[in-house]
């Protein structure tokens, strides 16, 4: 799987590790740097990379994860989750289908980003269109369609 990672200069040590678990998975990175000390920028070159398709999936970061989510947020077609623990990592996957999540450097330990990582990254294929949780995803994307701009 091609993954398309960004932060902020604040986030870039938590970054180093997320690349280092995804590349002992076999994935490919795509690194949009960690330079820019306003994360917005970097996150939406991430979130449009995902959403246009060149890239599979998105991993930003900033301090907290919650900039970085609604930044990501804005670009239509991407689905980004902000994740804290491995039961929300799954579930970004598994109940909504997300196709990024953001983490915050000052939040999560590097452990914990590791096994978030490895656990959303081997559910993201796993969504059932068909399950109890396609209609929510459908609705939110819908309401993207009718009002982007």
């Amino acid at each position: 799987m091609k993954i398309a990672i960004g932060c902020d200069p604040n986030a870039a040590p938590l970054k180093r590790e997320v690349i280092e678990e995804l590349e002992s998975l076999g994935h490919e990175i795509v690194d949009f740097g960690s330079d820019d000390p306003i994360y917005a920028n970097v996150v939406i070159e991430v979130a449009e990379s995902v959403a246009r398709g060149d890239d599979d999936r998105g991993v930003v970061l900033c301090g907290t994860g919650i900039g970085a989510s609604i930044a990501a947020n804005k670009v239509p077609g991407a689905y980004c989750a902000l994740v804290t623990d491995n039961y929300q990592a799954e579930r970004a996957a598994l109940s909504n289908n997300a196709n990024m999540i953001a983490m915050g450097q000052q939040v999560t330990g590097s452990m914990v980003a590791r096994m978030m990582v490895r656990t959303w990254i081997s559910s993201t294929n796993d969504f059932d269109p068909s399950g109890r949780s396609a209609p929510k995803v459908q609705k939110i994307s819908d309401y993207a369609q009718e009002h982007s701009r």
